[in-house]
């Protein structure tokens, strides 16, 4: 399933790309998120800069077609590799039958910028595939929603 989620910010795209390489940033997306555990590490590597995200999420108010294959809780392994203003990206889950991969980028527009993810949504489950993608895909954007919120604080000054 492709997705494609736009978060706006009112700040130039190098605010927003030093916000999105910072691990306290993600710190701070996860107590959004209600994570039960969350490391963020960046590292340089050669001309492009890592990002590293391991979370785990409390699994709430899935349908029970896929509680099954959540179990409890959920790790999620995010991994962005900026090179300038673009960055591979994927989402690896341990254990479980889903994966994202895609793109990030960052582009001016007007005096501010646009965040674009542009994914694949997988999930290798016969049958309920297609379903379980949908869901993965609503999660999905609603973490980005709140990453929105949490960037847009993090821009006004609330670090």
């Amino acid at each position: 399933m492709k997705l494609r989620h736009e978060l706006s910010y009112d700040a130039d795209p190098t605010a927003v790309l030093a916000m999105v390489t910072d691990p306290a940033f993600w710190d701070k997306v996860a107590v959004a998120t209600e994570a039960i555990s969350s490391l963020a590490t960046v590292e340089a590597d050669g001309g492009a800069t890592r990002v590293v995200v391991d979370t785990e999420q409390p699994v709430v108010g899935v349908p029970s077609f896929a509680k099954k294959f959540a179990g409890d809780s959920t790790r999620a392994i995010t991994t962005q590799v900026w090179s300038g203003s673009t960055a591979a990206y994927t989402v690896d889950t341990p254990g479980k039958p889903t994966s994202i991969n895609g793109t990030a980028s960052i582009t001016a527009q007007g005096t501010g910028c646009v965040l674009t993810y542009d994914l694949d949504v997988k999930a290798s489950v016969p049958l309920i595939g297609g379903k379980l993608e949908k869901l993965v895909g609503q999660l999905t954007t609603e973490g980005f929603d709140k990453e929105r919120a949490v960037g847009a604080a993090w821009l006004a000054g609330d670090r």
